[in-house]
């Protein structure tokens, strides 16, 4: 896959056309249609969703390949960093390396990242991009009926893990790792309905989508955005293909929203619930994280 060339010249802004996309506002019906139609074209869609505007994203590959980077250095100086306090403060006897595997240190360590990647996002958008309303730039656009997307997450959970138990799942994967103790069940079932979710649907259908609409086309840009999301996933699970599959279902789904809706929030929403669902589900078969083991049976 190709990257754009080159970033943007923040000076010279391209001019936009009266009737493209406005940051953060809905496409007006005339617009809705076009778009509509040129994606009939290229082997029809079944509904309606939001035009790339030629300067929308104001960012390019080479900022999402740059995110993806400065994530990754995030997670190693955030998980080093809560390494090396729980090895000041509550571990002074331990091995680093039997600190590192720890879950609540990793959960910690993750979370710090998040927000030093969300706030690197922030920057981006509004300091290097020169876009002064950041939730604007990445289609935040909150939705005006929370409780639709909220259902909607919930049936979606149910409804992929129906499809869960008739495919060949693992008895023992890297995730169950991070559910021995109650608080470890606490930290990462917090974790998966807070900026797990928040900071996923921000890179994948925030950062990521767009460039990929505007460069390769709707379908494609649904497909490597959906499969990236399944393969951020794939170490906790293994690469085993039957829950990979259920994933990339899940990224699919949460791509079309964003394309249909306009919506990153709506994505957001549904991811939260989605994530909610299952660790409920946990917490009700254990009897409140008391008794993990059953998860086993």
């Amino acid at each position: 896959m190709s990257l754009p060339d080159g970033p943007p010249e923040a000076s010279t802004p391209p001019s936009k056309p009266a009737d493209t996309l406005v940051e953060g506002r809905a496409p007006s019906p005339v617009q809705a249609k076009r778009s509509s139609a040129d994606f009939s074209d290229d082997g029809g869609v079944g509904f309606e969703v939001a035009p790339v505007a030629p300067d929308d994203p104001a960012w390019n590959g080479w900022d999402v390949l740059r995110l993806v980077v400065l994530t990754i250095v995030a997670l190693f100086v955030g998980v080093f960093t809560v390494l090396l306090v729980a090895r000041w403060k509550i571990y002074p006897h331990t091995a680093l390396t039997e600190i590192a595997r720890v879950p609540l240190v990793v959960v910690a360590g993750q979370s710090l990242a998040y927000l030093l990647i969300l706030a690197y996002m922030y920057v981006l958008v509004t300091r290097e991009r020169g876009r002064s309303d950041f939730l604007a730039a990445v289609h935040w656009n909150w939705p005006s009926n929370i409780a639709v997307y909220v259902l909607a997450g919930f049936a979606l959970s149910l409804g992929l893990q129906g499809l869960a138990h008739l495919l060949p799942i693992p008895k023992n994967l890297p995730i169950d790792n991070f559910f021995r103790t109650p608080a470890e069940a606490w930290a990462l079932g917090i974790l998966s309905v807070t900026l797990a979710p928040l900071m996923e649907e921000l890179f994948f259908r925030g950062f990521l989508y767009p460039v990929l609409a505007r460069r390769l086309g709707f379908w494609f840009a649904v497909f490597l955005t959906a499969l990236g999301f399944a393969l951020l996933h794939g170490a906790q699970l293994m690469f085993s293909w039957g829950p990979v599959l259920v994933i990339f279902l899940v990224g699919t789904v949460l791509t079309l929203v964003r394309a249909k809706t306009n919506s990153v929030a709506a994505g957001v929403l549904i991811h939260m619930a989605y994530n909610g669902t299952i660790t409920i589900a946990m917490y009700a078969a254990t009897d409140g994280f008391r008794h993990l083991e059953k998860l086993n049976q």
